[in-house]
């Protein structure tokens, strides 16, 4: 089989792609170029697609013996990820932009070119299993990436391989000593690659620019302080709020609410933040196949965290969730991803994105 191994500079793209030689493919590495002015270096764990980052690919598969390849996505990405984030924000959401990287650029852009080339599948070193079609959790639990897979399609799913989804983190670092791959112990990436200051709320009003709006109590209605923008702020967020101070009983306040359309932030309590039912929209059915009725399952609202049981059910091509425990901090524009409960490991049924939360009472 022919595949096409997505090198990302890291670690976990490296053993991947040495994974998929051992298995007996035909194998080309590829590294994706998404910023249209790529820094020249990284700063530890910030940042990524950087120069630095390209030549770390290209080393590892020099050392892998395969084919090595630059191809130019930054146009994609820019329309894609990055404007797309920035909408999002604009409009009151909270968006995922390495689960939109996947739906919109791996597992789509590079994926349709790569078939296109007569390659058979894509491998990349997200840690998540797939077999037969069926996505599962990764075997590392504090690494799964099935979250942000979630939106892929039971058609992107079959072309795609992720070779250490069945190992844990320590391990693929020692496999990647072993097979004499420098980059064994280089950082993990843990900010958002396009914006490797750290820095998202100056990042996005640089580009949005200032739309002043008010901090308002959720129950009084009382102004608390003015700000220079909704793209500042996220559901659950509880510093950076610009009010003095605590609530009249003593409590943190966070955000309840955000409304764009007349620059309202609403802050209370953390009992104001339960949710017990979800709306989401563009559902996908990692099996291809809509359920016909109500399935039992577990929901997961953010990459790290945020699960509970729920009972979900096709609803105008999105998707109703009722929670059985409520959750926090849930935001629109978040991804929500259903799985399965399986002995082999969680099974990935779905995922929508999210478009409206309630506060109906909790189910029994």
């Amino acid at each position: 089989m022919r595949v096409l191994a997505a090198m990302s500079g890291g670690v976990d793209s490296a053993v991947a792609a040495a994974r998929a030689v051992d298995a007996g493919h035909d194998v080309v590495g590829v590294h994706l170029a998404l910023a249209a002015d790529p820094g020249t270096l990284r700063t530890g764990s910030r940042g990524c697609c950087s120069k630095e980052d390209a030549g770390d690919a290209r080393r590892a598969a020099d050392v892998l013996g395969i084919p090595f390849y630059v191809w130019d996505f930054a146009d994609r990405f820019k329309e894609d990820v990055i404007d797309d984030f920035v909408a999002a924000y604009a409009a009151g959401q909270t968006p995922n932009p390495c689960l939109r990287c996947n739906e919109k650029i791996k597992f789509a852009a590079l994926a349709d070119r790569a078939i296109a080339l007569g390659f058979d599948a894509v491998a990349t070193g997200h840690y998540a299993q797939l077999e037969d079609g069926v996505l599962r959790r990764a075997t590392d639990a504090d690494k799964d990436q099935s979250y942000v897979l979630g939106v892929l399609t039971a058609e992107q799913l079959s072309r795609a391989m992720f070779p250490v989804g069945d190992t844990t983190k320590n391990q693929i670092r020692q496999e990647a000593a072993e097979r004499g791959l420098f980059v064994a112990n280089k950082p993990d990436s843990h900010d958002i690659c396009f914006i490797p200051s750290g820095d998202t709320r100056a990042f996005l009003g640089a580009r949005i620019g200032v739309r002043p709006g008010s901090v308002v109590d959720a129950h009084s209605g009382e102004v608390l302080a003015e700000h220079e923008g909704v793209h500042g702020f996220t559901i659950g967020q509880r510093k950076g709020l610009g009010v003095e101070g605590p609530a009249p009983d003593g409590r943190p306040r966070y955000v309840t609410s955000i409304e764009p359309e007349t620059g309202t932030v609403r802050v209370g309590s953390a009992r104001d933040l339960e949710v017990h039912a979800i709306e989401a929209e563009r559902a996908v059915w990692t099996s291809g196949q809509v359920p016909d009725g109500p399935i039992e399952c577990t929901v997961q609202v953010r990459a790290h965290g945020g699960l509970a049981d729920a009972v979900a059910e096709p609803a105008d091509g999105g998707i109703a969730i009722s929670l059985r425990e409520p959750l926090t901090g849930v935001a629109k524009g978040q991804a929500v991803v259903l799985y399965r409960n399986d002995p082999a490991g969680d099974i990935v049924v779905g995922s929508g994105t999210i478009a409206d939360t309630g506060s109906l009472p909790n189910m029994q």
